[in-house]
């Protein structure tokens, strides 16, 4: 029998315009946790797709062998059958049902067509104890945080006896304590016998939870490796492998010479949406000054998203009070728009949800913002004969602006027809940035900017960031990553409990001196 509890040997697929893969093999040996890298694009998602069945048989070409035999998955239960379960980034569970409904949605423990409740109540209770989840079986999602949700999927994919499970980005979205949980649990699944493929950007987190390593670039199978092969893998080893050249820095920092200040916040409060009582933002005033990258550093849960929600067109919170200066004016945002009209945008930290029409193709995302500079404007009379402006988009204005930014972003794409969900994290992200450099603005947050993202991709980012400096641009950056904060900064802003606890510019910023603000030193 193979040593290799699944192969893929030689499979290509193409999309219209695009070879996602080109014959990549790929092979996994049983009760390991076996990583796979590469940058956005590099075809890690497709091969995976391909073995779980959402590409079927037929679509792509080579062959897949489960503990030796030959399958042709023509569905995701074909792979299911074969103990093939996969956890993507973006989990797939129903918020307002309890954990139980969820674990068997679709799936139901029943006899003659009726759900035995109490069955599945007991199988639950028996599945959150294998994940460590210490829960009612009748918790609803929306009341689990995103750390909780992750140890939910994980529990499903129990319940359709895994054998094989595979982790795409499990740690994008969760906290410190969360990820390292998340590994605890991995490791105890291994020593069960559950083989694990862990897809992950975070490198120091592969080589720490990983026994083998494969590393994919644009659709090729590049090397793959134990971690204590051939001397150890690293991670210069992998980036070299991934980018195919050498990243002389992670964070290209420039020096950048702050100028006046360009937006000012007094004494912003701002109280939760739902929680009557709670003070989510309290008494923070900060300046932002022309030229420079502002910082934003704070545990989870510490105000920071919702502090620049908050001041992008109260997008954000209730019985929100303080004051906004732009320029040295006072600015009243009633909408996004009213702030995006006065040059403060957000770019947030949910591109697929609050960034992108994902249906929609790369040039109207691109424009979407920014319609007014891309009509023709002229005068029309209404049926009650009063004369108003009108504006018709000019087709070609919208063409030639978009393939600006495809150019100026370096975003990989055979059209700008095509449609932004079939482009990687990466140049998905890269439309975003796109769309909001298109409203010429002089404040720019960026939350969260290099999530679920690739070094190489990382790299270009901050190669942009910095060019938009030197053109003016005021960049605030919020990351949970404080090497990204540290490196890229020119000045640190720390948060705790919704309010300012350090400001450091970024020779004094370490991340000790960062960890000791954000957990309520003064």
């Amino acid at each position: 029998m193979s040593e290799f509890v699944f192969e893929m040997d030689n499979i290509s697929k193409e999309f219209p315009g695009v070879k996602a893969l080109d014959n990549v093999s790929f092979r996994v040996k049983k009760g390991e946790i076996h990583a796979l890298v590469g940058e956005n694009g590099a075809g890690k998602s497709t091969l995976m797709k391909v073995l779980s069945g959402v590409h079927p048989f037929g679509s792509y070409t080579g062959h897949i062998r489960v503990k030796g035999e030959e399958v042709q998955f023509r569905n995701i239960r074909d792979s299911e059958h074969h103990g093939i379960v996969v956890i993507y980034q973006e989990l797939a569970l129903v918020r307002l049902l309890n954990i139980m409904e969820n674990l068997f949605l679709g799936n139901e423990v029943s006899k003659n067509g009726i759900i035995n409740w109490n069955e599945a109540f007991i199988r639950t209770q028996k599945y959150l104890k294998e994940v460590g989840l210490d829960v009612s079986p009748e918790t609803r999602l929306i009341n689990l945080g995103v750390g909780q949700q992750q140890l939910v999927e994980i529990a499903k994919a129990l319940s359709k006896n895994a054998e094989i499970l595979v982790l795409d980005e499990p740690t994008a979205a969760l906290n410190e304590e969360d990820s390292k949980n998340l590994l605890k649990i991995l490791r105890e699944l291994k020593s069960k016998g559950v083989t694990c493929i862990y897809i992950s950007h975070k490198l120091e987190e592969v080589l720490e939870i990983a026994d083998s390593i494969t590393v994919l670039r644009d659709g090729h199978s590049i090397h793959s490796q134990g971690v204590q092969d051939d001397g150890g893998m690293t991670e210069e080893k992998m980036i070299n492998f991934m980018v195919g050249r050498k990243l002389t820095s992670r964070f290209p920092r420039k020096e950048h010479k702050a100028g006046e200040v360009v937006m000012e916040v007094k004494n912003w409060t701002v109280y939760h949406p739902e929680l009557v009582e709670k003070k989510v933002i309290d008494n923070v005033s900060f300046q932002i000054r022309k030229g420079e990258i502002l910082g934003i550093a704070g545990l989870m849960g510490a105000g920071r998203t919702e502090l620049f929600l908050s001041l992008f067109g109260k997008s954000y919170g209730r019985e929100i009070s303080g004051e906004i200066f732009i320029d040295g004016k006072k600015q009243t945002f009633h909408s996004p728009r009213d702030a995006i009209r006065a040059g403060f945008t957000y770019l947030s930290e949910d591109r697929k949800e609050k960034g992108l029409v994902l249906g929609m193709d790369i040039l109207s995302n691109t424009t979407l913002s920014s319609l007014e500079k891309v009509s023709d404007h002229g005068v029309m009379e209404t049926f009650d004969k009063q004369v108003v402006k009108a504006g018709v988009i000019n087709y070609l204005k919208e063409v030639r602006i978009t393939n600006h930014y495809v150019k100026q972003l370096q975003i990989k794409t055979p059209s700008i027809e095509q449609k932004v969900k079939n482009l990687s994290g990466g140049n998905q992200q890269k439309v975003v940035i796109g769309k909001w450099l298109m409203t010429e603005p002089k404040i720019l947050v960026l939350d969260e900017p290099t999530r679920g993202i690739d070094v190489g991709a990382k790299f270009e980012i901050y190669n942009l960031m910095n060019e938009l400096i030197d053109n003016g641009v005021s960049i605030v950056l919020i990351s949970s990553e404080l090497p990204e904060v540290l490196g890229m900064s020119d000045r640190v802003l720390v948060i705790h409990q919704g309010r300012i606890t350090g400001d450091l510019p970024w020779q004094e910023a370490t991340q000790e001196k960062c960890m000791y603000y954000a957990t309520g030193g003064k």
